[in-house]
C-alpha cells in the first residue's frame, strides 16, 4: 500500500483552508496553536513544499494548497461516511446539523418532537457556528443558514421568502411617538452583522434612500436583537417573522409598511451528502413540515 500522510493533518489541513485561520481551526478541533503547527508541518514535508500563505494572523491556500484541497476532500468525505455508516449502534444514526440560534428556538426545536416520533433513532448535533456552510463535509453534515444568495456548488433549497419590519419596544414607539420612517432620524437602528442588505433595501423601498439614522449599531444574534430591540437600545430592522415567532409583547412593529427581504433561510448541503441516510430524512421532514 502506498504510503500516506498521517490523517489528523490531512483533518488540520482541510480544516484551516476552511476557515482561513489557525487560531480558529485550532479551537475547532481541541488543539493548541504549536500542536496544529506541528501537524501541518509534518504535511508540509511529507508533500515536500509549502500549503498556505501565511500573512498575519490568516494562512490563505497557495495553488499546491488548494489542489491538494480539491484532490482530497471528496476521498475524506466518503470516509468520514462509511465510518458514520459502520460506527452506527442499535440501528441509530446522527445528524450532525449547522443551525442559526434564531431558527432553532423560534422554529426547529418546537417541532423536533414530531420528527422524533416519526424517526426515534434519528439523533441530531446542532452546532451553531456562524457561516455553517464553510463547515459542511467536516463539522456540520447539512446546515440551515440565512443568506441573500447561495454558492452554486452547494444543494440548496429555499424555506421561507421574508418581509422586513422596523421593530421596536413599545414604551420607545409611544415616548418617543415614532409614527412615520423619518422619526428615525433621532434613533439608533439595529442591523444584524451578516445581514447588512437588509436597512439599504428597506430604506430603498420605502422612497427613502438617504434616510440617516442618529447610530447603527451591529449585532451578530437575532435573538439578541430582539432583546436589545425590547430594551429600547433601538430600532430593529429585521425580519417580521422574527417578530411574530418571538411573542413578546414589549415589541411592536412600526409603520405599516412591508418590505421584501434580499434574505432567505436555505437548507444546504453537499450534493453528495444527499445520499446519507440522517441527512436525506432530516430533508425530506423539513420540505413536508413548514417548519
Amino acid at each position: 500500500m502506498r504510503r500516506l500522510p498521517p490523517l489528523r493533518s490531512l483533518e488540520a489541513f482541510v480544516r484551516i483552508a476552511k476557515l482561513g485561520s489557525a487560531k480558529a481551526a485550532a479551537s475547532e478541533l481541541g488543539l493548541s496553536p504549536p500542536a496544529l503547527s506541528r501537524r501541518i508541518k509534518a504535511l508540509e514535508d511529507f508533500m515536500g513544499k509549502p500549503l498556505f500563505d501565511r500573512k498575519a494572523q490568516a494562512m490563505i491556500l497557495n495553488s499546491d494548497g488548494g489542489a491538494l484541497l480539491k484532490a482530497i476532500e471528496p476521498a475524506l468525505e466518503s470516509l468520514a461516511e462509511a465510518v458514520d455508516e459502520l460506527s452506527g449502534q442499535g440501528g441509530e444514526y446522527r445528524l450532525r446539523l449547522g443551525l442559526l440560534p434564531l431558527f432553532g428556538s423560534q422554529r426547529l426545536i418546537p417541532r423536533l418532537p414530531e420528527l422524533r416520533k416519526l424517526f426515534p433513532k434519528l439523533h441530531i448535533d446542532l452546532d451553531t457556528s456562524a457561516h455553517a456552510e464553510n463547515l459542511l463535509g467536516d463539522v456540520v453534515d447539512a446546515a440551515i443558514i440565512i443568506a441573500d444568495q447561495v454558492d452554486p456548488r452547494l444543494y440548496s433549497v429555499r424555506l421561507d421568502r421574508n418581509t422586513v419590519y422596523a421593530i421596536a419596544s413599545e414604551t420607545l414607539a409611544r415616548e418617543q411617538k415614532l409614527q412615520h420612517p423619518s422619526d428615525l432620524s433621532n434613533q439608533t437602528v439595529l442591523v444584524h452583522s451578516d445581514m447588512p442588505l437588509v436597512f439599504d433595501a428597506w430604506r430603498q423601498a420605502i422612497g427613502a434612500p438617504r434616510l440617516k439614522p442618529a447610530a447603527i449599531d451591529h449585532i451578530d444574534s437575532g435573538q439578541l436583537m430582539l432583546e436589545a430591540a425590547a430594551n429600547g437600545l433601538g430600532v430593529a430592522i429585521m425580519h417580521g417573522s422574527h417578530l411574530s415567532d418571538a411573542r413578546d409583547p414589549r415589541l411592536v412593529r412600526l409603520f405599516d409598511i412591508e418590505v421584501e427581504s434580499p434574505y432567505s433561510y436555505w437548507f444546504v448541503c453537499r450534493p453528495r451528502a444527499l445520499k446519507q441516510r440522517a441527512v436525506r430524512i432530516f430533508h425530506d421532514w423539513l420540505l413536508k413540515s413548514a417548519v
